[in-house]
């Protein structure tokens, strides 16, 4: 192990971080155009992607410290090092569950100013006493204060599935942060981090004034890596990868970009790779979902089962307004704009016709992470114990055993002790679509549903499988195995692979509502 070459992992203190030769994705560049082109500003990105670094580098370049900036962007460009006053105010650290635990961090991240300036508490609010330290730092220093808040929208999301608690949360932030707009001339920099941007709603609502740099092109590559910043601060690490792998170079980024990378913040950026889930692969040679693990999205299952959304819109290419992206309400059905912020979602392309985003996973290890997250919510089934194990399905497909597969599922859904009474079709074309999404991680597996392309399709070395499903209730031709069959033949849904030299099987499949599994099905091999 080479002790000059240490990776940063969970270190969120620039200071420390240069001091101690730890490695450093050089993104001073963007902080110099920040400082210098204007003063409010918000930055939306998921948890774990490098906000808190990025503000803690914006409290260190604005606390003088030129020293830890030699070797950086910015240390040559920049001529006026002026050291500041700045607030810092970090509500990342603390699970927020009532109102007492927001008084608390407050009380305890104002208190520390207040020490600072040998200043008492003029008043029980918050929103004074925060008044109250920027305009007695101005007195003390003659200068303007710098105020950086990291992750200001963490009591709410901690409290988001509690409708009381999360509005008296929301008021109380409200006042708050409502006093830095107040203040503005009375403060040199403003800075805000968050998971979401809750718009049009009354924080948000008070904070009108910042930039919002979430989805500006020229900010895309703020936080996270691009390719040519992997590969060019990254080499003997991506080497060590392969090799314990024993993988070639090539084949190691490309299972890198495959895994982790695929975020897009801006209609137009590159591809950015989430920091976290990267230097923990690079650290323990191991593709393993990291941030996913580390960041499980509880509150978006709970949303998702409260609002009844759709899953099946996963299919197909998930669109939603531009002006919407941003927009998250907590009296919002749609919980789209959650996903994207919160980075279960990301912009894969831009509709300018419609003036649409379209939205999808950024990864392999989101996309198989937020699916095993949500089969419990579908099924009481554990995929990976005994028979139901998915190793199993994956035996059966690799070894063309298709009669053990079709049983084993049919054994699998008449398991899951659902009411049909109460479940419509959606839902078990919603369990359907969760099951075979989950089998491409391990073979190539594609769930469809635009016209001509059948409804399952899984690929191996040697065979692919076309599937076609029918969910009937009555034993009408139209909902039978025989119809599926006939379906994918009429529809040429296995002309794409008559150029394979792989053998090709058709499988039309009746699921049968009154036994709640698969009824029959039919096995067709084309020649």
């Amino acid at each position: 192990m080479d002790l000059n070459r240490k990776l940063p992992l969970g270190i969120q203190d620039f200071e420390y971080l240069r001091e101690n030769n730890f490695l450093y994705v050089d993104k001073t560049i963007f902080l110099h155009y920040l400082v210098n082109l204007g003063k409010p500003y918000f930055l939306g990105r998921p948890r774990r992607f490098g906000k808190s670094l990025f503000l803690s580098t914006l409290k260190a370049f604005f606390l003088g410290k030129k020293e830890l900036f030699k070797g950086l962007k910015i240390y040559d460009l920049e001529t006026d090092w002026v050291e500041y006053p700045v607030i810092y105010l970090d509500f990342s650290k603390t699970f927020f569950e009532d109102m007492q635990s927001l008084y608390n961090v407050l009380d305890k991240l104002l208190s520390v100013y207040e020490n600072e300036l040998n200043i008492t508490k003029i008043s029980p609010e918050y929103s004074i006493r925060l008044e109250n330290i920027i305009v007695e730092f101005k007195k003390k220093t003659q200068k303007n204060a710098v105020v950086l808040v990291d992750e200001y929208d963490k009591p709410l999301l901690d409290t988001i599935d509690n409708i009381e608690i999360n509005a008296k949360i929301r008021n109380t932030l409200k006042g708050f942060y409502g006093i830095l707009k107040g203040n503005d001339t009375n403060l040199r920099f403003l800075f805000l981090t968050g998971v979401t941007k809750f718009s049009k709603v009354s924080v948000f609502s008070d904070l009108n004034h910042l930039t919002d740099i979430s989805l500006n092109d020229n900010f895309a590559e703020i936080c996270g890596i691009t390719e040519s910043e992997l590969k060019e601060n990254f080499k003997p690490e991506i080497k060590a990868l392969a090799e314990k792998q024993n993988l070639t170079y090539e084949e190691t980024l490309a299972a890198l970009k495959k895994h982790y990378d695929g975020y897009h913040f801006s209609p137009h950026s590159v591809g950015i790779y989430n920091p976290f889930s990267l230097l923990n692969t690079l650290y323990s040679k191991d593709f393993l979902n990291y941030w996913f693990k580390s960041a499980t999205p509880t509150f978006l299952i709970k949303l998702l089962k409260t609002k009844n959304f759709n899953l099946l819109n996963f299919k197909d290419d998930f669109r939603i307004y531009v002006d919407s992206i941003d927009d998250y309400r907590t009296d919002n059905e749609s919980v789209a704009p959650l996903l994207y912020q919160s980075g279960y979602l990301t912009i894969k392309g831009y509709d300018e016709e419609v003036n649409d985003y379209i939205l999808g996973f950024p990864n392999e290890e989101v996309k198989y992470g937020f699916i095993n997250e949500l089969m419990p919510a579908y099924m009481p089934i554990v995929l990976h114990t005994s028979d139901f194990d998915i190793r199993n399905f994956i035996k059966d497909i690799k070894e063309n055993k298709i009669e053990a597969f079709m049983l084993r599922l049919k054994a699998f859904f008449g398991k899951i002790p659902y009411d049909l009474n109460n479940k419509t079709e959606k839902h078990f074309q919603t369990i359907f679509w969760l099951f075979f999404e989950l089998l491409g991680q391990f073979v190539e597996a594609e769930v469809n549903s635009a016209i001509g392309r059948a409804d399952a399709v899984v690929k191996t070395n040697t065979h692919i499988y076309v599937f076609e499903f029918k969910i009937s209730i009555t034993n009408s031709y139209r909902k039978s195995p025989e119809y599926a069959l006939d379906q994918i033949n009429s529809n040429n849904y296995t002309l794409q692979y008559s150029v394979s030299n792989k053998k090709v099987v058709k499988i039309g499949v009746q699921f049968d509502s009154k036994k709640r599994t698969i009824g029959e099905w039919k096995i067709e091999i084309e020649k």
